[in-house]
């Protein structure tokens, strides 16, 4: 199963290069440009989450009566997983899962959350994705983005599932990217430090000690079939051209822009 993982990374290498290098992110310029990227960012952070629940839903059992289900070690991972992005602690000390904790970024910086707030509430209330992306003005690379998740989801497989949850939903943050936040938080303390505090977590948590275990869950779902593991090839590599889009989003609405 190892070398099924490194033949996985082998191959997707040349599209988490593109995405290390992208141009969006030497297109960030100042806080303005900032608030353009979260706007469509935070629609993967939501959308991340519902992957991650829909793996717990699958590989546990979460209804009642309870009984056994599965393997108790991916239960260990994916439940390990789930305690980290939905509860944890955010700058202040208080459990807030990711997605709360990136509202509260975008909030502080001035980014506009309607869109995406309008979204989950309208899916909450009808689960008709159509009609939430067309209320919330949902921009169409982040509409992509999400039916795509989506549409691995309502698959069943939990082995694509995770996946694209593991190498396609990596987020892979280059270091001149901190380097630009880093001088922002400087310049504005008050505008990027809770935005500042998701990305150093996210670096430290989900770029660590998730990555180990959701390759762990993978290897474990995949085993030895090698259908699983072509079919997961072929996924994570949709899912990280659908990465790519979505910053390709970013970069053309940044570059028309006005420039203040």
């Amino acid at each position: 199963m190892t070398d099924q993982i490194e033949k996985l990374k082998r191959t997707i290498e040349p599209l988490r290069q593109e995405i290390i290098n992208h141009k969006v992110y030497s297109a960030i310029k100042d806080i303005n440009d900032l608030k353009v990227f979260m706007q469509y960012h935070v629609y993967a952070v939501w959308d991340f989450m519902s992957l991650l629940k829909t793996l717990q839903n699958n590989l546990t059992c979460t209804s009642v009566p309870w009984f056994p289900k599965g393997s108790a070690d991916t239960r260990f991972l994916i439940n390990e997983i789930v305690a980290g992005e939905e509860s944890d602690l955010d700058l202040n000390g208080v459990r807030k899962s990711h997605f709360e904790m990136y509202l509260d970024a975008m909030k502080q910086c001035g980014a506009d959350t309607a869109k995406i707030e309008r979204f989950t509430d309208v899916l909450k209330k009808t689960s008709d994705f159509k009609s939430a992306h067309f209320t919330s003005e949902t921009a169409k690379e982040a509409r992509d983005f999400v039916d795509f998740t989506f549409k691995v989801i309502q698959t069943g497989k939990d082995y694509l599932q995770s996946a694209i949850f593991t190498f396609g939903r990596e987020d892979l943050i280059p270091s001149m990217f901190i380097s630009i936040i880093n001088e922002m938080q400087e310049n504005f303390p008050e505008d990027i430090s809770i935005f500042k505090y998701y990305i150093e977590r996210h670096i430290e948590v989900d770029g660590d000690h998730h990555s180990h275990l959701a390759l762990q869950m993978t290897a474990n779902l995949c085993s030895d079939n090698e259908q699983f593991w072509k079919e997961a090839e072929e996924a994570v590599i949709q899912s990280l051209k659908q990465r790519i889009e979505l910053w390709n989003g970013v970069y053309r609405q940044l570059k028309v822009r006005p420039t203040p």
